[in-house]
């Protein structure tokens, strides 16, 4: 990559880049670039896809309610409700 590209980048990311780091950002994209280049030259086809690289397995809870249910001790000191929902005023026509 070269001065303008970079610098064209950086307006568009609304980065600022001193002129002495210039190459240095070039060198670092560029090798980026060139990692994915890599990686996308891989031949996936036969590669199943993963969702986590490790055969982790999550532990899960039992779904279960082990909370009381509050909805009408909260509703009770509300301005306005109906059938379980808050009523709120209107603000948009």
């Amino acid at each position: 990559m070269d001065h303008s590209e970079i610098k064209k980048l950086a307006h568009l990311a609304r980065l600022e880049i001193r002129p002495d780091a210039l190459d240095e950002v070039a060198e670092r994209i560029s090798n980026v670039l060139t990692l994915v280049d890599q990686l996308q030259a891989l031949d996936t086809d036969h590669v199943a896809p993963m969702a986590h690289p490790l055969d982790a397995v999550q532990r899960l809870r039992a779904d279960v309610v082990t909370e009381p249910d509050c909805r009408a001790a909260y509703q009770a000191i509300a301005p306005a409700t109906e059938n379980g929902l808050y009523l709120v005023p209107k603000v948009i026509d």
